[in-house]
Formats: structure tokens, sequence, C-alpha cells
């Protein structure tokens, strides 16, 4: 896919952070983009900002991902908008961080629900019509998807899935002609967890970096694919 200009890209999480950096990347490429949100009001509101960049076309889908149904829909309605799907970015994501006696059995429900089977529903929806472009598939994980810590019982498990899963549909998919990769970052300038980014966070992966990385990943050659990817800060402060 190394010619991006028309080409068509369903991003979840789309809305902020590094889903939004994807997203602004793409359009500098001069392809057109779906974003989803879980609120219409966010994605619209991130909509407007991104029709203002490079020649592609943006429109904006209120979609959970942890519903298969709104997963269909988004997907129809990208069709709908530019008449085919050639990359899906399964973003959306959440972390719930607490010792294994406090986590809830809501916050796991929700950690799971959101960072694995949705990326399943994302995909499982769209996956005919990248079968049908010979299309790419990338999921968003983390670094946390390979490194365990204390607290992070559900959201490891989510992103250890994560991985795993990304990994088996590159071998079910690659026959089909369909690129699958998963990419790992560690610390992000994003709004993750409710962060708001600043100044102090210069340091970290910035959301555009991502996004760099998604489209040099999207201008690879046929023949060879990164399947998995981690990316870390180049020079983290030192504690």
């Amino acid at each position: 896919m190394t010619k991006l200009k028309g080409k068509t890209a369903l991003v979840t999480g789309g809305s902020k952070g590094i889903g939004y950096g994807i997203a602004e990347s793409l359009l500098k490429e001069g392809m057109n983009v779906a974003i989803t949100s879980r609120r219409q009001e966010a994605a619209d509101e991130a909509a407007a900002r991104l029709s203002k960049i490079g020649s592609g076309k943006v429109t904006a889908i209120a979609a959970d991902v942890r519903d298969f149904d709104a997963q269909k829909k988004a997907v129809v309605k990208t069709l709908e908008a530019f008449g085919h799907l050639d990359v899906l970015i399964a973003n959306a994501g959440l972390g719930h961080f607490a010792p294994i006696t406090e986590l809830t059995v809501q916050q796991w429900n929700d950690t799971i629900d959101t960072n694995l089977t949705g990326v399943f529903y994302s995909l499982k929806a769209a996956v005919d019509a990248l079968i049908q472009s010979k299309g790419y598939f990338i999921s968003i994980a983390s670094l946390a998807g390979t490194n365990f810590f204390a607290g992070g019982s559900a959201y490891n498990a989510s992103k250890f899935g994560l991985v795993g899963f990304s990994q088996a549909v590159m071998l079910d998919l690659r026959d089909a002609g369909v690129k699958c990769s998963v990419i790992m970052p560690g610390s992000v300038a994003s709004h993750f967890n409710d962060h708001t980014p600043n100044p102090a966070d210069a340091w970290k992966i910035q959301p555009e970096d991502l996004g760099q990385m998604v489209v040099d990943l999207l201008k690879m050659p046929a023949r060879t694919l990164p399947s998995k990817i981690e990316v870390r800060p180049g020079q983290p402060p030192k504690k």
C-alpha cells in the first residue's frame, strides 16, 4: 500500500490522543478517515479540526467498541462515505489499575471488553471489507502487553491478550493479502485515563510519532511485514 492518497481508514477512538494523532497523519497523506468515539459530539468536534488538515476527507461516527452492532454500523457508514475500507486502526482503549484485592468486577469487565473484545468486534465487523481491498489491520496495544506490573492485572491481561490476538489474526489473514501489525507503545503524551497532556510530557512518545509510524507501516513494500513493534521513549527521565 505504498500510495496512500485516496485510501480510506477507520480509526476507533479517534477523537483524541493516539487515535487523533494517527488520523491527522493519515489525512496529511491524502487519505480519507472515519473516526469513532463513544459520543457523537466528541467525534464531531475532532472531525471539525481534522477537516482542516491535508487533502483527505473525514467523517465522524458515534460507536462504542464494546457493542458489535455499533462496530458493524461504523463500517457501513465508512463504506457509504468513501466507498471502500483499506485500513482499520483499532486504537480505542482504557485502563483500570488496582491490586486484585481492590479491582472490581466492573473494572475488569470494562477493561477486557474495551481493550480486547472491542478489538475483536472492530476487526470482525471490518474483515470482509479489508479482504476485498487487501488492506491493513493495525492494533494499538502497549508495552504492558509484554511487561507485567503490580496493580495491572486487568490491563496486562487485556494487552497480553491483544498482542496474542493480533499475531494470530496476522497468520489468519496474510494469505488473503491483508497485513496485520500490532504497535506496543510505552509512555505516550495522550489523554489516556483522563490525563491532560502538558509540557512535562515532552519526553514521552507523542501521538504524531505513532501517526508517522502507522504511515511508515502502510508504505512498506507488500513483501515486508513488521508484525509486532515495541516503541519506547528515547530518553526517559532518570528516577
